[in-house]
């Protein structure tokens, strides 16, 4: 494994708090990159969080910990019982145990993106068992103070990257 000198996006939004929009799109766009190029060997990640992403001291943006990553075939499914990741960046069908695709990455960093700005979670919950219930039952939402601090562009994408729908999704990460 590469030694990264830099330290995780979590450290880096827990010491700096919300990113402006610029930042946070730079950010994401050099993650979806490298999801882009695990995808096209057909590897879902699954389990896209701020803590397995690291940022050096230059800035560049470096996606870890493949550990849980599978490969995807025509019938990638977790089951309830193996259901793995981090609960407050699971996509809906990763709650459900149903299948996942590359899709399922995008919506994770929906997510990721979500707290770069924002600075904080769209869901949060008692016990991992309720966050899991408002992914799958939720629509993300822009918080309603936040409404003139991002573009109509950045919202909308945020809104597409977590629709709770596989298909309501971008087909792939750099669309």
């Amino acid at each position: 494994m590469e030694y990264i000198e830099g330290e995780n996006l979590k450290d880096l939004i827990k010491k700096e708090g919300k990113m402006p929009e610029k930042r946070a799109l730079k950010i994401i766009k050099q993650i979806a990159m490298a999801l882009s190029e695990a995808h096209s060997k057909k590897i879902i990640h699954r389990d896209i969080k701020p803590h397995n992403i690291m940022v050096t001291k230059d800035n560049l943006v470096k996606v870890a910990d493949f550990g849980i990553a599978k490969a995807a075939t025509s019938s990638t499914i977790t089951t309830v019982g193996d259901a793995i990741g981090s609960v407050h960046y699971f996509s809906p069908e990763q709650a459900r145990g149903g299948y996942m695709d590359e899709r399922s990455d995008i919506y994770s960093l929906g997510i990721v993106l979500y707290e770069l700005l924002f600075g904080t979670l769209p869901f949060n919950g008692d016990t991992p068992v309720n966050i899991a219930l408002k992914h799958l039952h939720s629509r993300v939402e822009i918080p309603k103070e936040m409404e003139g601090e991002i573009s109509e562009g950045t919202k909308a994408l945020i809104l597409k990257m977590t629709q709770r729908s596989l298909d309501k999704r971008y087909l792939d990460v750099l669309s």
